[in-house]
Formats: structure tokens, sequence, C-alpha cells
């Protein structure tokens, strides 16, 4: 199923329906611009204390709460050379900064762009869609688990050809430290990127968009102890040797990605896929790391043995108009699998040295917007959230860890 559905996104060109991240608010010629949306919303939560990635994990003794999802102030500037964007992030816990690049281009024509500094991955749709004009409350947990707010520092060209006989084209390429926001990369290798799409617009009388692509990473994690482990059927094998330290385990994504728009006499109907495999280097979950960040990527040198784990995950993603009204109506299924060698009920048998990093979560989500003027957006998202029983302790049954969120956004 994995490999049919990764094959058939293949066969389709990623096309960006609305604003991509790793741009200015426009390309022509202006002197500074802001931007920015707000996200505040309730929550409830199934059990309290439940770990979430629906805006973070709850409290201990508490299973809702009112917060700011998201704060977005976006500065930017273009001339006919260049532009400048600089975004931060303001919530409850603070002020951070998202984006701030520098991108380059030839006076009469933006096919070749450089761009330099912290920006958003270009992998696949999901990543790099803004989640100002994304209808769904949040990105796959997949994609949060690899790449953590997105972004990286480092480098990028694009390519999209201005001739109208090529300008469905979109080609990527990027060169990052690996480590996320941190500036501190805690090796000297460096990660590649990898991006091809396409956009075929306006099609069957304009009523017909589709867009799909396909995307790849190649990196590694550096090993700082003697040991790591290799999944296999069942379970990890260790592996031991001096030689082990300061070597760099494998880091590859593959992806692909697909998006198609029909706009009928029932509204707009618009329909999401995204799929991505490969090895991902982590660490094994313990009383201080739950079990999703086991298998995260990491923005600091892991102290711990490396865990080499392969995985797939995918979303479907699907959002309905309801006629020229100001309602759509969203159905969403994701499922990250975070060890494709081990099946649940094998995690936690003894000496298989599985944990709580290597169990499969499914969701699925449903719920409604309402665009309540051009500049205003309330969504009402429910999201169940499934995982099979497995031999460790704290998940031998389904978590009750459902979550209900209620979301008013303001852009401008």
């Amino acid at each position: 199923m994995r490999r049919l559905l990764f094959s058939l996104l293949l066969l389709c060109p990623f096309f960006t329906f609305a604003q991509s991240n790793n741009s200015p608010s426009s390309y022509d010629a202006h002197e500074i611009a802001i931007t920015g949306y707000l996200q505040t919303q309730y929550q409830r939560a199934q059990s309290e204390g439940i770990g979430s990635f629906s805006g973070g994990d709850f409290s201990k003794n508490s299973k809702d709460r009112f917060m700011i999802r998201r704060g977005r102030l976006k500065i930017d500037r273009a001339d006919k050379y260049s532009s400048i964007v600089f975004q931060i992030d303001a919530t409850q816990n603070g002020v951070a900064l998202m984006d701030a690049f520098i991108q380059l281009h030839q006076p009469d024509s933006k096919a070749l762009l450089f761009t330099a500094g912290l920006f958003n991955r270009p992998f696949g749709h999901s990543i790099v869609y803004s989640s100002g004009y994304r209808d769904f409350p949040e990105r796959a947990r997949v994609f949060q688990t690899l790449m953590p707010r997105e972004r990286d520092l480092g480098a990028m060209v694009t390519f999209k050809p201005d001739h109208k006989m090529f300008n469905f084209l979109t080609a990527e390429l990027a060169v990052i430290n690996g480590s996320g926001y941190s500036a501190r990369d805690y090796d000297s290798k460096k990660d590649i990127v990898g991006n091809l799409g396409f956009k075929f617009d306006s099609l069957a009388n304009k009523k017909l968009h589709i867009g799909f692509g396909g995307s790849i990473y190649k990196g590694s994690v550096r090993n700082d102890t003697e040991n790591y482990y290799t999944s296999t059927a069942g379970g990890f094998v260790k592996n031991s040797s001096l030689d082990n330290v300061g070597w760099n385990a494998k880091r590859d994504y593959y992806g692909g990605n697909l998006q198609i728009q029909y706009d009928n006499t029932f509204g707009s109907t618009l329909f999401k896929a995204e799929y991505v495999g490969g090895t991902q280097p982590g660490v094994a979950s313990s009383s201080s790391i739950s079990g999703p960040l086991a298998s995260q990527s990491f923005s600091t040198q892991p102290a711990t043995d490396l865990y080499l784990r392969q995985f797939s995950g995918y979303y479907l993603w699907l959002s309905q108009r309801i006629a020229k009204s100001r309602f759509t109506a969203l159905v969403a299924y994701d499922s990250y699998d975070p060890n494709t060698d081990v099946k649940e009920n094998e995690i936690g048998v003894m000496n298989s040295n599985t944990t709580a990093g290597d169990i499969k979560f499914n969701t699925l989500g449903y719920g409604m917007t309402c665009q309540i003027n051009g500049r205003m957006k309330l969504t009402v998202y429910n999201e169940h959230v499934l995982n099979d029983n497995t031999q460790l302790a704290g998940y031998m049954n389904d978590l009750k860890d459902d979550v209900f969120t209620m979301r008013l956004q303001y852009r401008w």
C-alpha cells in the first residue's frame, strides 16, 4: 500500500495553491511591507496531560486550554535585484525568529532565485505551504516529527522558467545545516534537500487545477557514543565499536505529493495527499524523552546512543467549499509509523530494545471553516487519534488523546 501510494504521487506534480513561505509578499518592487496573521484558539483534550501534535502537549493536570497558536509578523522589501524577508512568531511562550533570508535574482527575471539565510526546507508541499492559508489546523504528525518548525539555515537555488511553455516547472536545491534553528551545527557535514514540482492550472475550462512532484532529503546525524542500534524485524540490533564515535548515520527521506482542485456546482473540491519514507536516526524514549521525541530530528548533538529506524508516513486531506457560501467542510487522515520493521504487538517485548518511540499513530480529523470576511476565519475541528495495542506499559491500549480545536484567525 505504501509503495503504491508513493508511486502514484511521483506520477503527479507539486503545486502550491496559495503563497509559499519562501517568498516576499510580492516580487514587485516595493518599500517595507508588513503582513501577518494571528491564531487564537480554545482546545479540549480527551484526557489530562496528553502528548499532542495539535499545538503541543497539555499540562499534567489539564485537558483544556486557551492559547495563541501563531502570531506571525512578516516584514519584507523588494527591488529590481533582490528581496529580503524577516518574520517572527509571537505567542504566550515568547518571541521566536521564523524566517530571515535574502533573495537575489536578475533584474528582468525571477526564473532563477538564490536564497540565503533561515527559510523553509524545500521538501514537498505542506512544509512550505503557509499556515495562514492552510484550512487544516496543523501539519501531519510525520512532518512535525521529521522537520520540527520546518525551517533550517543554509542556501538555496530555485529555478522556475518564465517561458510560457515551461512555467509549469519548479526545481529547488538547498544546502542546509540539518540542525534546524540552531546555528551550532554539531558536525561538519551538510544536508541536501531537493524538490522537483509541476503545476497545471486552468484545465477543463479553467475549472481543474493539478499539481504534483517529488522530493529528496540526503543528510546525516553524528553518533557521539560507541554504540548504535539498527532496526530489524522484531526489534533493534546493537552495534558496538570504538570506531562508532564520530560516525555519521544516514538521514534519508524521499517523498511525493499531489494536489487536485476542481471548481464545480457544489463549490470547490480540493484534495491533497503526500507520502514520505526513509531512514531516521533517533534515540530511545526514556523518562526524559517522550515517545514522539525519540524519533524527532535533532537541533543539538544527541548525547545517547542512536537508533536507526525505517519509517513511513502520509496524509490525505479533503476540503469541500459548500456552494458559494462562506463554509468549507474538512476531512483528513494521516498516518505515521516511525519503525516499519516492527509490529505493534512486538513493541515492549523483552530484549527487543523497542520503546514508545516505535509506536504507529493514525489520526482522523474532521471539521469546518467559516470565512467570516476577507481577513477573518473561524475553524472548528476534531482529531481522533488511534494507536494499536503494544506490550509496553502505558501503551497496552489505545491512548485517550483526541483533541477538539476552535480557532479564530485574523490575517492582514
